[in-house]
């Protein structure tokens, strides 16, 4: 009797036990969860297959986007970072170029670092390249609070777009954070981006 342990007291959450067999438990519950988990019919898996395609994802990241937020991404965000584009009469790379052109069924809008002027931006890399991007907005700045970094990828995304439809392409560190300040499905990095291929 010595062995039994009082009932927990007022405020007790009722914690994991300290028992012998901790991670056995866990594996089993692991387990049985993994089980419950519906199984995607094969026809969703090749439709999800086809639209990681069309937006220019591989399917993992898809996937994963997809999982976490449960809805599929109609828009993309790319910083001027992710474009390389630094001086508004810049020529975009081809294989960018040609990434943003084969995007289909989801907006594609450019963050305008200060200095550099959306509408100018936007322009010139139309001209260019013709209409490989559908907007530009000024991006947020680079050291701004997290109410204006909120409110700067808000404006710059498609009105009426939930903001977990909305996937952030970038290159920095900073701009991996405007993902939690304006609540986007997610962040993937340029370099992934770009030579991903799509399945």
């Amino acid at each position: 009797m010595g062995d039994l342990m009082p009932p927990p007291g007022p405020g007790h959450n009722n914690g994991p036990t300290m028992e012998p067999g901790t991670a056995w438990r866990a594996h089993c519950w692991g387990r049985a969860r993994r089980e419950l988990l519906p199984r995607l019919p094969i026809e969703v898996v090749r439709y999800r297959l086809r639209r990681a395609a069309e937006i220019g994802l591989d399917y993992q990241t898809y996937a994963t986007v997809r999982a976490s937020t449960g809805r599929d991404i109609v828009a993309f965000l790319f910083s001027t970072n992710a474009l390389r584009l630094f001086r508004e009469a810049q020529a975009m790379e081809a294989v960018r170029a040609d990434k943003l052109a084969a995007i289909k069924g989801a907006e594609r809008r450019v963050l305008a670092i200060a200095p550099l002027r959306p509408d100018v931006l936007l322009d010139a890399v139309r001209s260019r390249h013709g209409a490989v991007l559908d907007m530009a907005a000024a991006a947020p700045p680079l050291l701004g609070t997290w109410p204006q970094i909120a409110a700067a990828l808000s404006a710059a995304r498609p009105h009426g777009t939930p903001a977990d439809a909305v996937l952030l392409i970038g290159d920095s560190g900073a701009e991996r954070d405007w993902t939690a300040a304006g609540r986007l499905a997610g962040y993937v990095t340029s370099d992934r981006f770009f030579t991903a291929l799509p399945g």
